[in-house]
């Protein structure tokens, strides 16, 4: 186990949760990007593959959180999205 890859997972989980209040919150995708959400999906991804087939520890229990957390808040995306969506068409007709 590498004591600096779980600091560094750590550190990016602490961001996820308020990301996820934020979005709560807000009830809107402003200041999203979809983009970067599924980018860092697709690294835990690879993280998670890599712990899987070469380095079995405790620390793919901290990528599994994150993944999580980061599908959550990209959930929220495409639910406030869709809302937007039905809130514009209402607008234009």
């Amino acid at each position: 186990m590498s004591i600096f890859e779980a600091i560094m997972l750590l550190c990016f989980g602490a961001a996820w949760p308020m990301n996820i209040a934020k979005s709560l919150q807000n009830k809107s995708t402003k200041g999203k990007s979809l983009s970067f959400l599924l980018t860092i999906e697709v690294g835990y991804v690879a993280g998670i593959t890599h712990k899987i087939l070469y380095s079995q520890d405790i620390v793919l229990l901290l990528y599994l959180i994150n993944f999580l957390m980061v599908g959550t808040d990209t959930l929220l995306y495409f639910h406030y999205r869709r809302k937007e969506r039905q809130a514009e068409k209402g607008e234009t007709k």
